[in-house]
């Protein structure tokens, strides 16, 4: 007869009666736990009121999030379903069991304090010795929008339906006309159909105005803040994520913005850095996309050392061959210098290694290809903690010595 462990379903414990005999004391769980009990949670705490239902306390919604985000976990549906199903999150979680409303509303109302959890948390790397500002490699990234690209509206779009509803409300006119105002029911339908017909047909010239305000050919109907940005498959509605990485891979900067092209990112991610940081990084690498002359102009005038070629430097740096056109203007020549040098093609090829694998990271681990939420404020934040999580899981591995010590 073979022989087998003993197995019963039905055992009076289904669970151990300690979570760190299981799990292990250096399960990431307990790092996100003590280092969220580091993080000062004074501005999540001023937006509860003393007055009505208890609230789940902040440092709890904080800790889930965080650790469902470290493991690709972005939905409030399923954060919920993993609260009652995992050890981990249901140590996290200190029995409790929010449900998804709890949840998404938490990641909503508290924006600006969960940006700010980002800055601490870069804060506790740096005082450790990790996220130095020698060399800092910027790159964006699109991320899909949480809405269809086929219900865009555009102003031929608006036009037509425009057009459909004055020939529908003509039709419903002459009926209203044809019939006798006595006959009751069929008169009070056409009545009301009529009213609904103006109401929609009075709203399309605001939305062709929120359309010409927008600068934009197409509009999403969903979420009117994302943009049609052109990516290698073609173009993506959605939002343009940017990362500024330090060289051991911590995430020093984020944002997200509605921007087509990143050549008006460059300097508002080195300021975001000095923000974060409080000092300026010492040389900034990005890729051709970033280029631009004012960019180039303005490292020079803040004393960084840029490595920013533009694209045909950029083609010939990556594929090889020679630049064709020239360039005229002074520090355009100065960089195209400085990167045909030994020195300076490896450190902007060294960009590559540094914040593009973290990219892969968030879109391919972490599940960030679409945002969950909608609205720019609201996408920001999804960014925000996941740039959070990263950060922590690179300190629970990059730094042991803060698994018992966080």
């Amino acid at each position: 007869m073979p022989t087998f462990y003993e197995y019963n379903p039905e055992q009076g414990y289904l669970l151990p009666p300690s979570v760190r005999e299981v799990l292990g004391e250096e399960h990431l769980c307990f790092f996100v736990h003590r280092a969220v009990e580091k993080v000062e949670l004074r501005e999540f705490e001023q937006a509860y009121s003393e007055e009505g239902h208890p609230a789940y306390h902040p440092a709890l919604l904080l800790k889930v999030w965080l650790y469902g985000y470290a493991l690709g976990v972005t939905s409030s549906r399923r954060l919920e379903q993993r609260i009652r199903e995992d050890l981990a999150f249901r140590y996290l979680a200190g029995g409790a069991q929010p449900d998804y409303w709890a949840l998404n509303e938490f990641r909503k109302r508290h924006r600006r304090a969960l940006n700010d959890v980002f800055t601490q948390v870069v804060e506790l790397a740096r005082s450790v010795g990790m996220g130095k500002l020698g060399h800092v490699a910027i790159d964006s990234t699109r991320i899909a929008a949480n809405a269809a690209a086929d219900s865009a509206e555009t102003i031929e779009k608006l036009r037509a339906e425009r057009a459909k509803i004055r020939k529908r409300i003509r039709c419903w006119q002459q009926q209203c006309e044809s019939e006798d105002p006595n006959e009751g029911a069929g008169t009070v339908v056409a009545r009301a159909a009529l009213e609904k017909l103006e109401k929609q047909g009075a709203a399309i010239p605001a939305r062709m105005e929120r359309l010409k305000k927008a600068g934009v050919k197409k509009l999403s109907k969903t979420d009117p803040e994302s943009r049609f940005l052109r990516d290698r498959k073609g173009f993506t509605l959605g939002y343009t994520a940017t990362l500024a990485v330090s060289e051991d891979h911590l995430i020093v900067a984020q944002q997200v913005s509605q921007e087509a092209t990143d050549n008006a990112l460059l300097v508002p991610m080195v300021e975001a850095v000095e923000r974060e940081c409080g000092e300026r990084p010492g040389q900034v690498s990005a890729d051709g996309g970033f280029f631009s002359l004012e960019n180039l102009e303005e490292m020079e005038r803040r004393k960084i050392d840029a490595y920013v070629p533009d694209s045909n430097q950029a083609r010939a740096l990556n594929r090889g061959g020679r630049v064709k056109r020239r360039a005229v203007h002074p520090a355009h020549r100065r960089m195209r210098n400085k990167l045909r040098s030994a020195q300076g093609r490896a450190r902007y090829q060294r960009r590559k290694a540094i914040v593009e694998p973290v990219n892969g990271v968030l879109k391919e681990q972490r599940g960030m290809r679409r945002f969950r939420l909608r609205g720019l404020r609201n996408v920001a934040v999804e960014l925000a903690l996941a740039a959070t999580a990263i950060n922590l899981t690179r300190l629970w591995r990059v730094a042991p010595h803060l698994r018992a010590a966080a």
